[in-house]
């Protein structure tokens, strides 16, 4: 489910409702393995399956969980769309949990509820989002955010 709106003053009446969900993402080893090499972070829990699978609390090699928080963005794209925005920011977060380890090839998508919505000078506005990366198949979700983005038209 996607939010469209044709401009950016329409969300201020959209504030405290669900945005709507995106598809689900795979977050296979090879994944896992490309976010390891750019980020310098190998520990075995997530690049040695074998390992993993023999001595990991999980069972098995999980996604980092900045890996899994990073999938935000793509997902976000699916969650609303503003027609009139020509600039889009991350601008930061207020708040984060990892609270459940997404293991490789497990599947992730992103839900989103506007909290706040704050107009900015120079036709921009700041949204204040609670987000969930939810694990398929799992009733407690991978990663609990609140998330700032400012967008401009």
């Amino acid at each position: 489910m996607t939010t469209r709106v044709a401009t950016l003053a329409e969300l201020k009446s959209l504030e405290g409702t669900e945005l709507g969900t995106s598809s689900w993402i795979e977050v296979a080893q090879p994944r896992i393995d490309t976010f390891a090499d750019a980020t310098d972070d190998h520990q075995w829990i997530h690049v040695d399956p074998e390992r993993a699978k023999a001595h990991s609390p999980f069972g098995g090699p999980i996604a980092h969980g900045y890996l899994t928080l990073s999938l935000i963005i793509p997902m976000w794209e699916e969650v609303l769309v503003v027609d009139d925005v020509t600039t889009k920011i991350n601008y930061g977060l207020n708040k984060v949990r990892f609270t459940n380890p997404v293991p490789a090839g497990g599947r992730v998508r992103l839900s989103a509820t506007l909290k706040s919505y704050e107009e900015l000078p120079n036709g921009g506005a700041q949204l204040t989002v609670d987000a969930k990366i939810e694990l398929e198949g799992s009733e407690r979700p991978a990663v609990v955010v609140e998330a700032l983005y400012r967008m401009f038209v």
